[in-house]
């Protein structure tokens, strides 16, 4: 059962403060199509909480993003760049659509993505909703007692 939750635009700045992408992994991309030619992609990323308690160090967590009614995508791995690590992480909403981006887009950490910098991204894609879960890891079966 998924409980996946929709993110508005102005949800990214906060959601992008509670879950430090940038150092994450990217541990997989998964395309969906549906029927009338319909896609969605899925991102499965772990990524760093945000520090709430300064004794402790924060914990990592596996996220699942996805965009439905995806318009457009790029997946291209270059030999000299890291395979899995995210460099950079930027989410935007532009003429109705979400980007995401998981690898850096040669801007500065207060400067907005546009629609060109997104599509300069090697690992992007664009949908009209975007999704996301925190997945939580899964309970190791339980041992049957000895007989």
């Amino acid at each position: 059962m998924s409980d996946l939750k929709r993110l508005q635009p102005h949800e990214f700045a906060k959601f992008l403060r509670s879950y430090r992408l940038a150092g994450g992994v990217l541990r997989g991309v998964k395309l969906i199509h549906r029927p009338r030619r319909e896609v969605a992609i899925e991102f499965r990323v772990t990524a760093t909480e945000a520090i709430t308690d300064l004794g402790n160090e924060p914990r990592q967590v596996r996220l699942k993003l996805r965009l439905e009614g995806v318009d457009e995508f790029r997946f291209q791995m270059r030999p000299n760049q890291p395979k899995v690590k995210i460099t950079d992480a930027r989410i935007g909403y532009h003429n109705g659509l979400f980007y995401v981006s998981l690898d850096s887009v040669g801007l500065e950490p207060s400067e907005i993505a546009q629609v060109f910098d997104f599509r300069a991204s090697e690992i992007y894609a664009a949908g009209r909703e975007l999704l996301w879960e925190e997945v939580k890891p899964k309970e190791p079966p339980a041992n049957d007692p000895p007989a």
